[in-house]
């Protein structure tokens, strides 16, 4: 095989998996509180739920903040900056640093719902997510 078709073929499979992570049903996220923190200037904390249909896969994001994670109902998998991921079940708990990026975001689960609640602490009006290309 040529390297050109070599690369083509990368490509072709790149382009796939790419189509199959756009094709997973996306997380839905409710902000319920929004403070600035008087203490801190410039600073805000942020609480948020987020809900995980069944097979739900994140982008690759981070959120220059703060973040802390708390499982409601559901497992998740969650990883930063290319670590391990973790499974996370009802009770359980994560961080995430404001210099992380959040590599592995995911419901666990094929066939129930997730959801979680994260608090994070960032900069007043920054948004809560930017994705990572």
């Amino acid at each position: 095989m040529t390297v050109s078709r070599m690369l083509a073929a990368l490509l072709l499979v790149i382009a796939g998996a790419a189509q199959a992570q756009d094709a997973a049903p996306h997380a839905s996220v409710a902000t319920l509180m929004t403070k600035a923190l008087s203490d801190y200037p410039g600073k805000e904390a942020t609480m948020i739920t987020v809900d995980y249909p069944p097979g739900s896969v994140d982008p690759v994001h981070r959120h220059h903040a703060h973040a802390f994670v708390y499982v409601l109902q559901g497992s998740i998998v969650m990883a930063v900056n290319g670590g391990k991921p973790v499974t996370l079940k009802a009770g359980d708990s994560f961080y995430e640093g404001p210099n992380d990026v959040h590599t592995t975001g995911r419901n666990a689960s094929q066939t129930e719902p997730a959801k979680f609640v994260v608090v994070l602490l960032k900069d007043q009006g920054a948004p809560v997510l930017m994705p990572v290309h």
